[in-house]
């Protein structure tokens, strides 16, 4: 049996390669387009408002710790933590961050003093280091709880893309009454950062272009990168 040549080799793989060039240009060419569209924000909003209100008082606030302290996210978790803990004063709260063995606590204990900073009382406040991910948080959170989870109000503090994935995982580990509160930011007004009348300065004139379109590729990467850890937490069974 004739063994192809180098050139052969070379012409085949350059043929590959050129057919993963076009599959990626694409890729990225309909992402482009779809950044236009507000197909990106609502499928980013739709994650963060899924879960439904909870009926009662919770009894429970999770801070779903995401990218830690310091952090822009892990600042935003603490805000809209602490804003929930002064609506729901008998909730307990525990804040969920992997434990890290170069800093120890520290990351956990940063985002507790960020809290105990916006009024809330620390004998509130506990800690869940020992999982690595939302399932494992969440089971652990579940197993301390294992008496009363039926019967216990939860609420979820995280960022929206990530609010669906949470709460189908906690209800899946036997908790019945779970709602979720996403840390959506505030943009600033639309009218406040344009130009105006014949000043010589620099401010935006075209917001959709130049704000809008970076803002929807940015939703686009969360929420595939999202969808696919839905996707894996289905396939594990987690949710």
């Amino acid at each position: 049996m004739k063994l192809p040549d180098r050139q052969q080799i070379q012409a085949a793989l350059k043929a590959i390669l050129k057919r993963i060039v076009i599959f990626f240009g694409a890729v990225f060419l309909f992402l482009w387009i779809l950044s236009f569209t507000d197909i990106p924000y609502y499928a980013y909003h739709s994650l963060g408002t899924s879960g439904k209100k909870l009926q009662k008082e919770p009894g429970l606030i999770v801070l779903l710790g995401g990218s830690g302290m310091p952090s822009p996210d892990g600042f935003m978790r603490c805000y809209y933590t602490s804003n929930a803990a002064k609506k729901h004063v008998n909730a307990k709260i525990v804040i969920a961050l992997p434990f890290n063995e170069k800093d120890s606590l520290w990351q956990l204990k940063m985002m507790a003093n960020e809290l105990i900073l916006h009024g809330v009382d620390s004998s509130r406040i506990s800690f869940e280091p020992r999982g690595f991910n939302t399932h494992s948080q969440a089971e652990n959170i579940a197993h301390d709880r294992e008496q009363d989870k039926s019967n216990l109000s939860v609420l979820l503090i995280t960022s929206p893309e990530h609010m669906f994935r949470a709460l189908k995982t906690f209800q899946k580990l036997g908790f019945k009454e779970v709602g979720g509160e996403a840390t959506f930011e505030i943009p600033p007004d639309e009218e406040k950062i344009k130009q105006k009348g014949n000043e010589e300065k620099t401010e935006v004139e075209n917001l959709s272009l130049r704000y809008n379109m970076w803002s929807y590729l940015n939703y686009e990467l969360l929420v595939l990168r999202e969808y696919t850890a839905i996707a894996y937490y289905w396939v594990k069974g987690w949710i």
